[in-house]
């Protein structure tokens, strides 16, 4: 499972997010998704830890704190949505 960190300041960097979240147990991976165009980051992250407690800890802890001038939303990532292809399906002889 990893945790969802949301609203994150557009400058913070993986270590940023491993010396905060290394308070609450072990970090096994730090993710920022950046923009493709821009490479800029997109204001959120994914953080795996070691165990479940570790996680929780880290939630109840760090949800709602005020982190580099930014209210951080921290939660349980949710896994990612299928998502459809934009080819459309064909059904049948329609064309």
């Amino acid at each position: 499972m990893s945790i969802y960190v949301g609203n994150l300041n557009y400058k913070v960097t993986d270590s940023d997010l491993n010396d905060v979240f290394a308070e609450y147990g072990t970090v096994k991976r730090v993710h920022i998704p950046t923009d493709r165009d821009t490479g800029r980051a997109r204001g959120f992250a994914f953080v795996e830890m070691e165990t479940e407690a570790e996680e929780d800890a880290a939630i109840t802890a760090l949800d709602g704190a005020e982190w580099m001038d930014r209210e951080i939303k921290v939660n349980k990532a949710k896994p990612p949505e299928k998502r459809r292809s934009f080819g459309g399906e064909r059904k049948g002889n329609r064309y």
